[in-house]
């Protein structure tokens, strides 16, 4: 895995929830095991089956998580660049008449529902770098679009 960047608020929020997995939910899945084992037959016993996958699907997710954090490098200023958009940047932007609010985040914090894309999607990439009133244009999927930046913060 490669080095990716990524925000303060995204390591946050990965340390999180590796922590619940690693301290919570192992816990409760070990009571879980316990519990089912008391039932008995271990070869027919679903709850215990359950359990065990619970709890491989648990640990893959704390290794991911794990490996996440040891290959990130946290963003530490943001709006340092002379008002060019970097990770982590606010940007309001217009685009066909009508206005939008973005963050620029990791591959990993990517929400485009809620405004965050990721640096390495088609939008995020051309608005890297980019000063308050450029204009850019922008190619993905769904067609080319003229953005306009309005507000840097």
């Amino acid at each position: 895995m490669e080095n990716q960047i990524i925000t303060q608020e995204g390591y946050n929020k990965i340390k999180e929830e590796l922590d619940l997995l690693s301290v919570t939910r192992r816990k409760e899945i070990a009571e879980r095991i316990e519990r089912a084992k008391e039932l008995g037959d271990l070869s027919e016993n679903a709850e215990y089956s359950e359990a065990k996958d619970a709890q491989a699907l648990n640990e893959g997710r704390i290794l991911e998580l794990t490996n996440i954090l040891k290959n990130v490098t946290i963003v530490k200023t943001v709006g340092s660049n002379k008002g060019e958009i970097e990770m982590g940047s606010s940007v309001k932007v217009s685009c066909d008449g009508k206005k939008k609010d973005f963050v620029i985040v990791s591959f990993n914090e990517a929400d485009p529902l809620n405004g965050k894309i990721s640096n390495e999607s088609p939008i995020g990439m051309a608005f890297l770098g980019k000063r308050k009133g450029d204009e850019v244009m922008v190619t993905t999927p769904k067609g080319e679009f003229k953005y306009k930046i309005l507000e840097i913060k």
